[in-house]
C-alpha cells in the first residue's frame, strides 16, 4: 500500500481537524453500525465549553443593553431556524429569489445550528421516519437523545443528498455549507465591537465589549439551542394532539410562544406543506405573520396555505 493511500484512509489529526472545520463528509464514511453511534467527542467539548463560558456573566456583569441583546438575537435568529431553515429550506412552503435563499441561508447560519442544507436533509428524513426506529430524534429513545445527543452521533452528520437535491443544485448553498460556523463567528465579532463602540462612546450605558460576547454571543446560543431543541423532546410528549398522525406530535401552546408559533407540531406533522403552523383562530404563529411581511413587501412569494378539507378535519375533532 502506498503512503498516499495509508493517509487517506488513516488521515492525520491535523487533516482530521481541516476535514471537521471544511464539513468533510469523508471524514464519517465508512463507519459501522457502532461507529455512527458513537458520540463525536471534539463536537461535545465545544458544546459544552459554550455552557460553561456562559458563567462568566458574573464577571462581565449584567446592564440593560446587554439583556436587549441577548433578547434581539435570540429572537431575531429564532425566527431565521422556525421561517428559513424549517419553513423554506426543509420543507419550501414559500418561493424567494435565489440572492435572498442566498441571504437567508447566511442568516440561519448565524444561529450556530450547522447549515441549511445539513439542517434541511435531517429534518426531511424525521418527517419520513418520524417516531420510528429510525427517527434519529424520537423522545422515545430518551430524552437526552433527543433533546441533543443525536446531533453528536457520528452517523448523523452528513448531508443525507438524496433528500436535498433541490438544494444541493446551488452552489453557494454548497460553499457556505463548508463554512457555516463563519456567519456564527460573524456574529460573535459583531457583539464584542458593538460593546467596545458603545464602551468608547456611551460609557453611560455600562457596557462593554466582553459583556455583550457573553450575553450577545453566549448566553442568547445557548438559550436559543434549549428552545429549539425542545419541538424535538417535548412537542412529541406534552400537549394536545388535534390530528391524528403516524407519530406523537403534539401541538403545545408554550411551546408556540418560545419558538414562534413552532410549537403547533401536531398541525404541522398533519400538513407540512403549509408556510403556517398556527392552523386556527388563537394559534398564534408569530413567524407566519411575519413571513406575510416579507411577502407584503416583495421579498416572498406563493406562501402555501392548509387545504380546506384539512382544516375541516382538524374542527371534527
Amino acid at each position: 500500500m502506498s503512503e498516499n493511500s495509508q493517509t487517506s484512509s488513516n488521515p492525520s489529526i491535523s487533516q482530521k481537524f481541516w476535514r471537521w472545520m471544511f464539513n468533510d463528509a469523508s471524514l464519517y464514511e465508512g463507519l459501522s453500525d457502532e461507529e455512527k453511534h458513537q458520540i463525536d467527542g471534539s463536537r461535545l467539548v465545544v458544546f459544552i465549553s459554550m455552557h460553561i463560558a456562559c458563567l462568566s456573566v458574573f464577571y462581565v456583569g449584567i446592564s440593560w443593553v446587554a439583556v436587549g441583546l441577548m433578547l434581539a438575537l435570540y429572537l431575531v435568529r429564532m425566527f431565521f431556524i422556525t421561517a428559513f431553515y424549517h419553513r423554506y429550506f426543509s420543507h419550501r412552503t414559500y418561493a424567494v429569489s435565489r440572492p435572498v435563499q442566498f441571504l437567508m441561508a447566511f442568516s440561519g447560519c448565524t444561529a450556530g445550528q450547522r447549515g441549511p442544507l445539513w439542517w434541511a436533509g435531517h429534518h426531511r428524513g424525521h418527517h419520513v421516519n418520524s417516531d420510528t426506529e429510525i427517527d434519529p430524534h424520537s423522545p422515545r429513545n430518551g430524552f437526552l437523545n433527543s433533546h441533543m445527543l443525536w446531533f453528536f452521533r457520528r452517523g448523523n452528520f452528513s448531508l443525507h443528498d438524496h433528500r436535498i437535491k433541490d438544494l444541493l443544485k446551488y452552489p453557494e448553498l454548497r460553499l457556505l455549507e463548508k463554512f457555516d460556523w463563519v456567519p456564527f463567528l460573524f456574529l460573535f465579532l459583531g457583539c464584542y465591537f458593538l460593546g467596545s463602540i458603545l464602551a468608547a462612546y456611551f460609557p453611560a450605558l455600562n457596557t462593554s465589549g466582553v459583556q455583550l460576547l457573553v450575553w450577545g454571543g453566549l448566553i442568547s446560543t445557548v438559550v436559543l439551542y434549549h428552545a429549539t431543541y425542545t419541538i424535538n423532546s417535548l412537542a412529541h410528549v406534552f400537549g394536545k394532539r388535534r390530528f391524528d398522525t403516524n407519530d406523537d406530535s403534539r401541538n403545545n401552546i408554550w411551546l408556540a410562544f418560545l419558538t414562534l408559533g413552532e410549537g403547533w407540531h401536531n398541525n404541522h406533522h398533519r400538513y407540512p406543506a403549509s408556510t403556517r403552523q398556527g392552523f386556527y383562530r388563537g394559534e398564534l404563529d408569530i413567524s407566519f405573520i411575519l413571513i406575510n411581511m416579507f411577502a407584503a413587501i416583495g421579498l416572498a412569494k406563493d406562501l402555501k396555505p392548509v387545504p380546506v378539507h384539512i382544516l375541516e378535519e382538524g374542527r371534527q375533532q
